[in-house]
């Protein structure tokens, strides 16, 4: 994953972001990609957290505060399994749906254009 990121499209790695005026951060995406002036593009690769630990939403409020981020790519697994082979959850469906959420009403409006999950 890193590879196609970084060397076919472009990524640079763990690139700090730009910290928003009043914020005290030091954001640092897995990968950032500058688009064009102040916008840009944040790539995040999660594994069994995204949704236990609470990764995506982490993800999404880094993409928002950060003033040169705009689109977050998502990454997560299809499944997370147990040791004998089946399914302990499907974080791929749950973080399309929570993240979902913060589009389609002017209440919930975040500061970021777009979120693109992408399952493995």
């Amino acid at each position: 994953m890193a590879r196609l990121l970084k060397d076919e499209l472009g990524f640079g790695e763990e690139v700090v972001l730009t910290p928003q005026t009043g914020l005290v951060t030091q954001a640092r995406p897995d990968f950032f990609l500058p688009i064009s002036g102040d916008r840009g593009v944040i790539a995040e690769v999660e594994r069994g957290g995204a949704t236990t630990n609470n990764h995506d939403l982490k993800d999404l409020w880094k993409a928002h505060v950060a003033p040169d981020v705009q689109h977050l790519f998502l990454i997560v697994p299809q499944s997370n399994w147990r040791a004998d082979g089946t399914s302990r959850e499907k974080p791929f469906p749950l973080v399309a749906r929570r993240l979902g959420a913060f589009f389609g009403s002017q209440r919930r409006e975040i500061d970021v254009v777009s979120v693109h999950v992408f399952g493995y």
